[in-house]
């Protein structure tokens, strides 16, 4: 298969470049510098790609976007987290809808935040959206991809949860606390941690790219998520760590800004990966703390 892949520099994209190439497939990456081999430009801010990179391509992986938890949500950071993701998913269905011989399935990326903050309510991908700044930005995430949809393509719009990698993401910033004895619950700890490892995020990428009955939202999470609480404790477990502490939520709402925390912290969303469980997936690390002592062994 030939693969063009948007969003290659991140942890994501480069350990799907190397999962499809691996496998023997083509991969082109856009990139918004100038091009070197494997590569294709493109400039969402400006409305420009070039539609010669998609040539014989037999599909597309978008996964650009500007971090969501990294950078307090300042006015100007609000509207580059949406703009890295509406704008260039817009550029992107539009340009593949154009195409006289499109690519047959577009995976798109979204996220489990498209869900709300919905307490202890089991959510599958036929659940309703819910409120708040992420889920809005998830929702126009999501119908930028309509264009592609129209004109015939295929489209995965995946609700990826958080995912778990020791040498980057949110994992990666707790280990050093845990790792000293000082790490613990966020706020309650009640609040519902959806979640997927690295590993298994790449396969269901990989998965919807290949299986054709795998289309419109898909909950790429692992099928057993657990609260803040029992996530902390097994990750103090896998460490030989005591994980005893708390960070109170007012604290949070003061380093990280009251709506990142409330929304990204202290909100949560117990969400199920119906779709992928029902066509035949299947993960390689569906329970936490098996997961967590292979990401850290």
């Amino acid at each position: 298969m030939h693969i063009v892949i948007s969003g290659s520099s991140g942890l994501i994209g480069r350990s799907v470049m190397a999962a499809l190439r691996s496998r023997g497939d083509e991969v082109t990456a856009l990139v918004r510098h100038p091009p070197s081999t494997g590569e294709s430009q493109w400039d969402p801010v400006a409305g420009s790609i070039d539609p010669g990179a998609f040539d014989g391509s037999d599909g597309v992986v978008h996964l650009a976007g500007a971090g969501i938890g990294d950078k307090r949500w300042s006015a100007p950071r609000r509207a580059e987290i949406v703009s890295s993701r509406v704008q260039t998913t817009t550029l992107l269905a539009h340009t593949l809808a154009g195409l006289r011989h499109p690519p047959t399935v577009l995976v798109s990326a979204s996220a489990v935040g498209f869900y709300g903050d919905r307490g202890d309510e089991v959510l599958t991908e036929e659940s309703t959206g819910g409120t708040g700044f992420l889920a809005e930005v998830c929702r126009a995430w999501e119908d930028a991809t309509e264009p592609a949809g129209l004109a015939g393509i295929r489209v995965v719009r995946l609700r990826s949860g958080v995912v778990l990698c020791a040498r980057g993401g949110a994992l990666a910033r707790q280990l050093p606390l845990f790792r000293y004895g000082i790490g613990g619950r966020l706020g309650s700890g009640r609040q519902w941690l959806s979640w997927i490892t690295l590993a298994d995020e790449v396969r269901a990428i990989l998965y919807a790219l290949d299986e054709p009955s795998v289309q419109g939202a898909v909950n790429a999470t692992a099928p057993e998520p657990v609260t803040n609480r029992v996530f902390t404790r097994a990750l103090g477990r896998a460490l030989h760590r005591p994980s005893v502490l708390a960070v109170p939520g007012f604290a949070l709402r003061v380093a990280l800004g009251p709506d990142l925390a409330s929304e990204m912290v202290l909100a949560g969303q117990r969400v199920l990966p119906a779709k992928l469980t029902t066509t035949g997936f299947t993960f390689e690390e569906p329970r936490i703390d098996s997961a967590l002592a292979a990401l850290l062994s």
